[in-house]
């Protein structure tokens, strides 16, 4: 088999460490696989700071992809990923053959994740940023619907999630919908209106595949096999 290039991004107030699973079976596979961990969170929480924007996290993911030369690569994007990952695309396009929206944002220009969040979302934003603090706190994994022997370990990974992300809009000219391989998966267990929207979406245009997972949100730790499947099909 031709070895295949994957660049997998967290979601929010997780890390590079929730896709442990699916990395190791995808390199075992003979493949490579990138885990970049976004700034202010995971082992680079250390780093939290209120100067954290989009376009901090879209370097995050750019700069491996330069730094390691990749090419050819299939972009997984998690949840919040989708949005870092959708800037991301527009810097480096060319290096990018597929991508995986996993149960993620999907963007549209001159958003901000503000305006798509929910209203108790929104008041933790504005709560954090009335205190001049940088990060909002983190949920509980059962929020994500993670299978019950796994939430001890996600609640002790997960970190705050830095507000400033959600209050900078997004620049984007379409490089995500020019890709030339599509998929995009719904865990429907999860409830998320923007991901039911971008799910339709998707399912409506036959430049994208999709598919359902049937798991928590948390689809790399839950059901790591599947998914890993899932990507050796999108490259």
């Amino acid at each position: 088999m031709t070895q295949k290039t994957f660049v997998l991004v967290h979601g929010a107030w997780h890390g590079g460490w929730c896709w442990r699973r699916v990395a190791d079976l995808l390199v075992a596979r003979g493949h490579k696989a990138f885990t970049p961990t976004l700034t202010g969170l995971g082992e680079r929480s250390h780093l939290m700071s209120t100067s954290i924007n989009f376009d901090t996290h879209i370097s995050d993911i750019v700069n491996v992809i330069l730094w390691e030369d990749l090419s050819d690569i299939c972009l997984v994007a998690h949840s919040y990923a989708g949005w870092p990952a959708s800037g991301a695309i527009e810097r480096v396009f060319e290096r990018v053959s597929s991508i995986v929206w996993l149960d993620a944002f999907k963007p549209e220009n001159g958003q901000r994740g503000f305006d798509v969040s929910n209203e108790q979302v929104q008041a933790a934003i504005m709560a954090a940023i009335a205190k001049g603090e940088p990060s909002r706190p983190k949920p509980k994994a059962a929020n994500f619907h993670v299978n019950a022997k796994d939430q001890a370990w996600v609640d002790a990974k997960m970190t705050p999630q830095p507000v400033g992300v959600s209050m900078q809009p997004i620049r984007l000219t379409g490089a995500r919908e020019r890709v030339a391989k599509k998929i995009y998966i719904r865990a429907p267990v999860y409830v998320q209106p923007s991901f039911d929207k971008a799910y339709a979406e998707c399912k409506a245009d036959r430049t994208w595949r999709t598919m359902e997972a049937e798991c928590g949100h948390d689809v790399m730790v839950d059901a790591p096999e599947w998914l890993v499947e899932v990507l050796l099909q999108a490259t």
